[in-house]
């Protein structure tokens, strides 16, 4: 909407000021003309043509220096703008008693040039200046923090903002990540996914209904807990759905999308855009199984084969017994025999302990028969002599 009204009032600007240029033109020229109204239209309608390519033109700037405002770091963006106000300060400084001098003549015109080139000049000089010395200001409104002089020094890199897919919120992991410190920076959730949710809600499905109230009471918990550190982003992007507009949210602003949706994560870096899937996360902070370690696992149901059985370490992940399948309910030993990584989780092969029960089971047989051979020698021992 705000482009096609740019490019509105620029044709606008060009045919009024065509329309009325008519008067600036020698009168010589406008008394040889046979038609002076038809001369005012073809200047009104070359006005709007140049009104139209100064719009088009403008419109690629603003959109060039929109992008590089909403990517460039905060801190930086505000010591452009301090340099160049400081700049365009000391250029009206200086020409202040330029200005006061009288001229007369043409020399009159150098007054409005030279205002115009300095004030140009020294303006991008301070913007340049703000660019490479601008962190430093960090260290005078908080010279105390470390976290400042360091990102002053250009060494620590300011935290992205974490933007929130639906899926992350109902999952309810979020709050766990946050509480142990491993999301940094602003969290972010857009006004479509707070729709979405309260779609969720009002749905006549128990079980969609109940995520959609965890959600909404997930991010209550999360606004009570962390205040303003929580962002609710109400820009309407327009898209098929909350992923899209999601998608335009991360390009934008630069955040990180944190999601569990696979798919999502996969569009999210063929774009080129940063994005944390919350499901590789939790398989890279699982304990690595190596084949020969001795787990001590429940078989708690059967396998897809005859005669396997499943059992299940602490972090979920899945452990395929095989010749467990009539031990269902008992707890064994189990020795890993191999693991398959897959995209959407960790599988893990093992078998039964059997070298401990048969060790055991040998260890009974002999130590049976040595007592028994003992209490044979002792009554032999303990007999008495037949006197005869």
């Amino acid at each position: 909407m705000v482009d096609p009204l740019i490019l509105l009032l620029f044709i606008l600007s060009g045919s009024a000021a065509g329309w009325m240029g008519i008067h600036l033109l020698p009168i010589g020229v406008v008394n040889e003309t046979t038609d002076a109204e038809q001369l005012r239209l073809i200047l009104t309608a070359s006005g709007g043509g140049i009104g139209l390519i100064a719009g088009l033109v403008f419109k690629r700037l603003r959109v060039s220096l929109m992008q590089q405002v909403r990517t460039m770091p905060t801190d930086l963006l505000v010591s452009r703008a301090l340099g160049l106000i400081l700049g365009l300060l000391v250029a009206n400084l200086l020409l202040l008693p330029v200005l006061l001098l009288p001229f007369s003549g043409g020399v009159a015109l150098v007054k409005p040039l030279l205002a115009v080139v300095s004030n140009v000049f020294f303006g991008i000089l301070g913007s340049n200046l703000a660019e490479v010395h601008g962190r430093t200001l960090l260290r005078l409104f908080n010279p105390a923090s470390t976290e400042a002089l360091l990102v002053a020094d250009g060494v620590l890199t300011p935290a992205t903002a974490k933007i929130l897919d639906t899926s992350v919120i109902i999952d309810g992991r979020i709050r766990g990540m946050l509480a142990c410190g491993l999301l940094e920076g602003q969290v972010i959730v857009a006004e479509s996914v707070i729709d979405e949710m309260q779609q969720l809600s009002d749905s006549t499905n128990i079980e969609k209904r109940a995520k959609g109230r965890r959600g909404l009471k997930l991010l209550r918990d999360l606004r009570e807990t962390y205040g303003r550190r929580l962002v609710i982003n109400s820009t309407r992007y327009d898209g098929k759905g909350t992923d899209d507009r999601l998608l335009q949210l991360a390009g934008d602003t630069g955040g990180t999308l944190v999601t569990a949706d696979f798919n999502l994560a996969q569009v999210a870096q063929v774009k080129s855009l940063k994005v944390m899937n919350l499901s590789e996360l939790v398989i890279a902070l699982r304990p690595e199984v190596q084949p020969g370690d001795e787990l001590n696992l429940k078989i708690v149901r059967e396998g897809k084969e005859s005669s396997q059985g499943v059992g299940y370490l602490e972090d979920g992940t899945m452990v395929v017994i095989n010749d467990a399948r009539e031990l269902i309910g008992q707890r064994r030993p189990v020795v890993v025999t191999g693991a398959l990584q897959t995209p959407t989780g960790r599988m893990v092969f093992g078998r039964l302990e059997t070298n401990k029960d048969s060790k055991t089971t040998v260890k009974g047989k002999s130590q049976g028969k040595t007592e028994a051979k003992t209490k044979t020698d002792q009554t032999t021992t303990q007999r008495p002599i037949d006197p005869r």
